[in-house]
């Protein structure tokens, strides 16, 4: 980029004009694809994790989670990111999009300052790929019943997904990192339910 060359767009720019751009009351989720331009794959996977961070959404994971395993799995192919019509039609409330962004904006505009290209051999396109392999793991996290077991899967999405588009390897890590913990906790709850249900069954025909 050249002095005389305007500045890319941050993600929260982006979603912030998409926001603004929108004057219906409901957006689909194909309009928000074609809206965002530039860097869409990421941002969207960003956007598409975010409100499953934010305490006090019920239902997100199950709504955001297929969106997600389609973006997730066309980045671990190396695909240019594509929805199918019954995703792509999905709408929701312009007011419900601004609240998310609303409460998300100010940690993600705290995050991008921090974002800069370094460690650049863990964000090209061998690396794209095991992220994408690593996040279709996340995405099938994200939508298991779990009380809060979504937030820290869709944390660790976010992170790499920032990492690969400012080509910041650090932030790759993060996620990796993350996404390690967050594997760690569903299957030890999954485990602990899978030894509950196994002891009331015994339990149930006297065999404990």
């Amino acid at each position: 980029m050249t002095k005389d060359e305007p500045a890319p767009e941050r993600m929260s720019q982006a979603l912030a004009r998409v926001v603004a751009e929108t004057e219906t009351e409901r957006v689909t989720i194909g309009d928000l694809f074609a809206r965002i331009g530039e860097r869409a794959h990421y941002t969207l996977l960003i956007l598409f994790a975010l409100p499953n961070t934010l305490p006090g959404i019920p239902g997100t994971s199950a709504v955001l989670g297929v969106p997600l395993l389609y973006l997730t799995l066309q980045l671990a192919l190396g695909r240019a990111p594509w929805l199918p019509g019954f995703i792509a039609r999905r709408s929701v409330g312009r007011e419900a999009l601004a609240s998310v962004l609303e409460r998300a904006q100010p940690w993600l505009q705290r995050g991008e300052r921090y974002l800069k290209p370094r460690l650049r051999g863990l964000t090209g396109p061998w690396a794209e790929r095991w992220v994408g392999i690593c996040a279709v793991v996340l995405a099938v996290m994200i939508m298991l019943p779990i009380p809060f077991g979504n937030m820290l899967p869709a944390l660790a999405i976010i992170f790499a997904a920032l990492g690969l588009m400012e080509e910041d390897g650090l932030w790759v890590v993060i996620g990796a990192v993350t996404g390690t913990l967050a594997s760690a906790v569903v299957v030890f709850v999954l485990w602990a339910v899978l030894k509950s249900a196994l002891f009331v069954v015994l339990g149930a025909f006297g065999l404990n």
